[in-house]
Formats: C-alpha cells, structure tokens, sequence
C-alpha cells in the first residue's frame, strides 16, 4: 500500500513539474523568444505573408500582425520598446512605404523603430497591396497605396483597395492590444507612402494629431474638406529627381525666394491653402547648407493649424535615416510632430 502511495505522488509530482515546464514554455519571456525564433525563421524563409503565431499577443520588439479587410488578409508589423508600460498611455507613429516596399522594409530601414526605443512610442508599419498599375505609360505589378488620383492610375479590372479603412481597424486594433495615448497618433509617408498621409491628413483627421509626407504630397490644382484642420509638414529634398521638372530639370534651389516664386510650389500652397483654410503670411526660416523651411499658418485661430514645406539640401528620392543620408528624418520629425494633439 505505501509503495502504491508513494508511485502516485512520484506521478503527480512529475506531472505538475512537466506542466509547469509546458506552461513556462507558453507564457513568460521564454515564450517571446520561442515566438520570436518563428517569427524569424519564416520572414529568412521569405514567407512574411504566413500567418503570424502571436496574432492575439505581443512581444516586445518586432510583432507581425495581420487583419481581415472586406475579405482581404492585411499585414503590419509594430515595434513595441522595451520601456513601453501597459499601464502609461503611449504616443503611436505609423510609417506608411513607397512604391515596391511592404512594411517590414520599412521596419527595418525608416530609423523609427530606433528612435522609438529612445522616446517610448509604439511604432507601426503597414503594408499597402500589391496591384498592376500603369505609371508613367508603364504597366507594373507593385505595391501602392490608394492614394488621390493623379500619379498614377490602375489597370482595367483592377480594384483599388479601401486603405482608409485598413487603417482605422488598424487604430482601433492597436487601441484593443496597446495603451494608446489617442490624443498623440501621427502619420509619417514616403513617396507613395507620402501621398497616402496627405489623403490622411484630409480623411482621417479627426483621429490623427498630425501627419509628414516626405517625397509625397496633395497635388497641386486640388482642393478637399478635411474633418479637421490638422498639422501639416511635406518635406522633400532638393536632389530629388521626381521633382526636377518643377524646376526645370535641376534641381530645388536653396534660396526662399527663388522657391516661393517658382509656379510648383505656388501650387502646393495654393492647394494646402484652400484645404487647410491657410493665410496669406508665411514665415521662413533654416540653413541654405542643411535645410529650408516656409510656414503657414491657418485663419482659423487655432495655433495648431499649421503647413510647413521643408526643403532639405542635397537629398534624394529617400526617407533619411541617418545612414542613407546625414540627417535622420525621425528625429527631426518626431520632434515637429510630438508638439501636437488632438483637441
């Protein structure tokens, strides 16, 4: 009888060891690194577009997360920093890519994820879909945001995806798994992408504080009605050969004057104008050798209706990181942009 009382204690015990062991394996840091090895191995493996194991949870570091949008899988990948606490409503960035890239290119080369290890915000990195397109008399299968129309236009049959709502399910997700300050969403775009946060600016204004659209903007000779008077900032860089024909096949001066005579940027303004309700007076500012900047400031009253171009000297068609480039577009908009909150 006792050796029958000791074997079930020595069972149980082995048991409860052994679920603890699979339990520890399931939660806990070690079930971060185990999802996180996955993870890895399968983007090595090329297969970003596999399922992702922590859909319900996160990890700290590199999460891919994936949505359901009108029948279509869309991904997104978000960097949580190691100082992020669930109990502090924090600041959220997304970084919207080019033409040709997907989020996780964006993830890894943009510098945000950096930067937000530093200042604790969560940062986010949608991917757009991929369509057959025609841009400049070419047709291509790429990647592209359903921005405007006016740079490009779709094949016949092709139909455009609603990014729009991608990416208010995306807010509202974030909301769901995250302690998100709601009052300090922003936008950032490249290119495509930038063209993509300048549509953002006008329809989904009344949840995002402010937007930058780098390479990227409203096209001039339009004119929307956003749901707020949002912050603005369009910067690209003087060597940038998407806007050479604006000037004539050079490229952008470094001098105010000659910028805000030529007939490109008199269309920019002119258009971020009658969206953004702006006044006549702009000011000036910056470094002819680095960076020029021109501001304007709305008629509404309200201090934070502002548009800024930003022209930085000697860049190309890129997103600064402080490699690609000597300046890192991050940290200089990170700090325009942590300046403004929804009301």
């Amino acid at each position: 009888m006792k050796k029958q009382i000791l074997l079930a204690i020595l069972i149980a015990v082995t048991a409860i060891g052994l679920f603890a062991q699979t339990n520890q394996r399931r939660q806990g840091p070690l079930a971060e690194k185990i999802r996180q090895a996955r993870q890895n191995r399968a983007e090595n493996k090329g297969e970003n577009n596999a399922r992702p194991s922590n859909n319900g949870s996160y990890i700290v570091g590199k999460n891919r997360f994936t949505t359901n949008v009108n029948g279509d899988t869309r991904e997104y990948y978000v960097h949580v920093p190691k100082s992020y606490n669930k109990n502090a409503a924090t600041p959220v960035v997304f970084m919207l890519h080019g033409t040709s890239g997907d989020g996780l290119k964006f993830y890894n080369i943009s510098g945000w994820k950096e930067l937000g290890e530093t200042e604790n915000i969560l940062t986010v990195y949608p991917s757009s879909w991929r369509h057959c397109i025609i841009e400049d008399g070419a047709r291509k299968n790429t990647t592209k945001w359903n921005i405007y129309p006016g740079s490009f236009e779709y094949c016949p049959g092709e139909v455009p995806k609603d990014d729009i709502k991608f990416l208010n399910q995306v807010i509202d997700e974030m909301r769901a798994k995250f302690n998100v300050d709601q009052k300090m969403i922003y936008f950032v775009g490249f290119s495509n992408g930038g063209q993509m946060t300048a549509r953002i600016g006008v329809e989904m204004s009344d949840r995002v504080a402010a937007v930058v659209s780098s390479a990227g903007m409203l096209k001039p000779g339009t004119s929307y009605t956003p749901k707020r008077l949002l912050p603005n900032l369009f910067q690209f860089g003087s060597n940038d050969d998407r806007f050479f024909n604006a000037f004539g096949g050079q490229p952008a001066p470094m001098d105010i004057n000659q910028l805000m005579n030529n007939s490109f940027m008199k269309g920019v303004m002119g258009t971020y104008t009658k969206t953004y309700q702006l006044g006549s007076q702009y000011k000036t500012g910056g470094d002819p050798n680095k960076l020029l900047w021109i501001e304007a400031k709305g008629t509404s009253g309200d201090p934070n209706n502002v548009f800024r171009i930003a022209v930085i000297n000697g860049m190309t068609h890129m997103y600064p990181n402080g490699k690609n480039f000597p300046l890192n577009g991050a940290q200089m908009n990170w700090q325009w942009l942590k300046q403004f909150k929804l009301p």
